[in-house]
């Protein structure tokens, strides 16, 4: 600020000097000559006016830095509130990501193993129905083994009984 009040006063009195050189230029070439009084009330007229004119700039240059640093102020705040708002909003969709990953990679490994323990299982299914219809099949074979084990043991005993009677007819017919 002090170099602009020092620029402000060297402009002042420029001016100051330019007036007083145009009253004097116009006092050499009027025919009335000017009083020293008047040439220093113009002169001081001219000045206070040009420092009127620059205390208006300066209040409004400082009511226009006063808006921007209050707007300034206003955008900070609103950026402060949206960052906090952008990690609230970050905090709750973490937790989430992180459980759901974890979900989904725990659905893929009971998927994998559902996968492999649904194919041993259909493949022992398909040996159960193996060993099952095999274990059928001996079983109706023993059963038919069975049957014809007692016709067999039935006809033996036929048989035997058979020889047993002749072999009595022929003990009997030698008495």
């Amino acid at each position: 600020m002090s170099t602009n009040t020092q620029a402000l006063q060297e402009h002042q009195n420029s001016q100051m000097v330019r007036v007083k050189n145009s009253g004097m230029l116009s006092n050499n070439n009027a025919s009335t000559p000017l009083s020293d009084d008047k040439e220093e009330e113009m002169t001081r007229s001219a000045l206070s006016t040009f420092r009127l004119k620059e205390e208006e700039i300066e209040k409004k240059k400082s009511m226009v830095r006063e808006r921007v640093h209050l707007q300034l102020g206003r955008v900070e705040e609103e950026t402060k509130r949206l960052a906090v708002i952008r990690q609230e909003l970050e905090a709750l969709e973490d937790p989430m990501r992180k459980e759901v990953s974890i979900v989904r990679k725990r659905v893929d490994l009971v998927n994998r193993d559902i996968k492999s323990l649904g194919q041993s299982c259909l493949k022992k299914e398909k040996e159960y129905r193996e060993v099952l219809e095999t274990y059928n099949e001996k079983n109706k074979e023993k059963s038919e083994l069975l049957t014809k084990l007692m016709e067999l043991v039935g006809e033996s005993e036929k048989l035997r009984m058979k020889k047993l009677e002749e072999l009595n007819k022929n003990i009997e017919s030698l008495q």
